[in-house]
């Protein structure tokens, strides 16, 4: 069996103003076990939208007319479950923290591998369909074991102590396993609504949880760095999860 292919049917919606790139993500996302259509610019791909679900929407950026931010947006206006991955060019790291607040799912890097692409799409589709959710009030990813109602953190069986904020931190980024979350989004999620600009204090714990959770703490296999943007918690023992980026700020 082709390890690419989605665990479910998923249709996905590809909206990109190039007919050659088009048919190829068409052709290569066919082959790995989607159901693709495709639309040449923003109205196109709005309207099928309003037509039929789709589980994903793969949307280019830098589109003629109506701009990708703008077709998210209008997506996230009327739907909250459709996953949608953006598509940005190399060093465009404005456009990927705009792509994440303008409701985006992920975003992908031109140019991109197919078995990328279709990680991060799988991602997505694992948190837009619940598989994430924590079972019993628990959630493993490699070798760690996060208890939320106990608050309780345990390495290969062994407890880890954690302040309270350092528990809220990492809990708030397992919930969110694959997902890339800006520092603002983390700041407010873990500080408080106030908070946005104080980058030192999220970069400080994330120092302070990667010498508790990683091997190596300067080669981090959990919580990876997103350059620019904030953190993406990664699940070592999920085949499909993107490589890290081995990068620590």
């Amino acid at each position: 069996m082709d390890p690419t292919l989605p665990t479910q049917e998923c249709k996905i919606l590809i909206i990109d103003d190039d007919p050659s790139l088009r048919s190829a993500l068409k052709t290569s996302l066919s082959a790995s076990g989607f159901d693709v259509e495709e639309a040449a610019d923003g109205p196109q791909g709005l309207a099928l939208l309003r037509q039929q679900p789709f589980d994903l929407v793969l949307l280019d950026i830098n589109m003629p007319g109506m701009s990708g931010f703008e077709v998210c947006e209008r997506i996230r206006t009327s739907d909250s479950h459709t996953g949608v991955v953006m598509v940005t060019v190399r060093d465009a790291e404005n456009d990927k923290v705009k792509a994440l607040d303008m409701g985006a799912d992920d975003f992908i890097t031109k140019p991109f591998r197919l078995r990328e692409l279709v990680a991060r799409l799988r991602a997505v589709l694992r948190r837009t369909r619940g598989e994430n959710e924590p079972k019993l009030g628990r959630i493993q990813a490699g070798d760690l074991e996060l208890t939320l109602d106990t608050r309780q953190l345990r390495r290969s069986g062994e407890e880890v102590r954690l302040s309270p904020t350092e528990f809220d931190l990492l809990s708030h980024l397992m919930r969110n396993q694959g997902v890339p979350l800006t520092h603002v989004k983390l700041l407010r999620a873990v500080w408080g609504p106030e908070y946005g600009g104080e980058l030192e204090y999220l970069r400080s714990y994330v120092r302070m949880l990667r010498k508790k959770i990683e091997k190596d703490p300067a080669r981090p296999e959990y919580i990876v760095t997103e350059p620019w943007i904030g953190y993406r918690f990664r699940n070592p023992s999920d085949p499909f999860a993107p490589n890290p980026a081995a990068e620590e700020e």
